[in-house]
């Protein structure tokens, strides 16, 4: 299969980071990474501009990661209640998931995408527990979610 190579301008999970020179399908490639402004497509004009793209995708990913670690600044210690129905020792009838975090935080003005939410199983228990939001491969915050018994 032919393989096209591509300029990455931003980080792409599984693939590589921002202004690394990678090989993928032309499919991907034409349909998801240059639309989507992830990729630029690697000529010879290109691979000669490729330090100079380095730069611009450096100064680019320094400003997101401060504007990111502001956002975890916010983020770091705040507490969401949520109510959910419980039995007699503490278990939950059901789960709380990412999305209701999401959904609690939105309340609250802090918009965070439910991916970031990392739960390695959806909460099952009342109590305090503590959970990682990821907002970029090097910042991440954590957060408490008090689940108490829904009356």
């Amino acid at each position: 299969m032919r393989h096209v190579q591509v300029i990455l301008s931003e980080d792409v999970p599984s693939l590589g980071h921002a202004g690394e020179l990678v090989q993928v399908k032309p499919g991907f490639a034409r349909n998801f990474l240059i639309p989507q402004g992830k990729a630029i497509a690697a000529t010879e004009a290109s691979k000669r501009e490729l330090e100079h793209q380095q730069r611009v995708i450096a100064e680019k990913v320094r400003r997101e990661l401060e504007l990111l670690e502001a956002e975890r600044k916010k983020l770091d210690g705040v507490v969401v209640e949520i109510a959910a129905q419980a039995g007699e020792e503490g278990r939950l009838f059901g789960s709380v998931t990412a999305v209701q975090i999401a959904e609690k935080l939105a309340e609250r003005g802090i918009e965070v995408d439910r991916r970031r939410v990392e739960l390695a199983e959806p909460i099952k228990a009342l109590g305090e527990h503590d959970v990682v939001v990821k907002l970029h491969r090097q910042v991440s915050a954590t957060i408490k979610v008090k689940v108490v018994a829904a009356s």
